[in-house]
């Protein structure tokens, strides 16, 4: 998620099962959500979804790969932003997704309209799980 805190994670000592979920979470495309356990399940990490959560607390500063891991696309399967109502992190992640074009009721998304449906091209092309 790479707020103010320090992450606990150096290049080299990256949880192989961390880079796999950012990896995934770095193909969820702008405009998009994707759920703790949607992000799971296509790393290859089933019934993993809190991991999931952990590991974008633990997002290096300069990414993964080189490349930015967009945090702040991932939801709770029930449509909701998971941090707590006025928190840093919820008008961080709030303001975020708006500026993506994601319409935002209170606290929710409406998965109908937002959720990424990976195509077969990510799945078999980019996926590496």
């Amino acid at each position: 998620m790479n707020t103010s805190k320090t992450s606990n994670v150096t290049n080299n000592s990256i949880n192989p099962q961390y880079a796999r979920i950012w990896a995934v979470v770095q193909l969820v495309p702008a405009g998009k959500v994707s759920t703790y356990g949607q992000i799971a399940d296509l790393a290859g990490l089933p019934g993993r979804a809190r991991l999931v959560g952990k590991s974008l607390g633990n997002v290096p500063p300069s990414g993964f790969n080189d490349k930015p891991v967009p945090w702040y696309r991932i939801i709770r399967s029930s449509g909701e932003i998971a941090f707590p109502d006025g928190s840093e992190h919820f008008f961080e992640q709030r303001n975020r997704l708006i500026d993506e074009g994601v319409v935002i009721r209170g606290r929710r998304i409406s998965l109908k309209d937002y959720l990424w449906t990976p195509d077969l091209s990510d799945l078999l092309f980019k996926l590496a799980f």
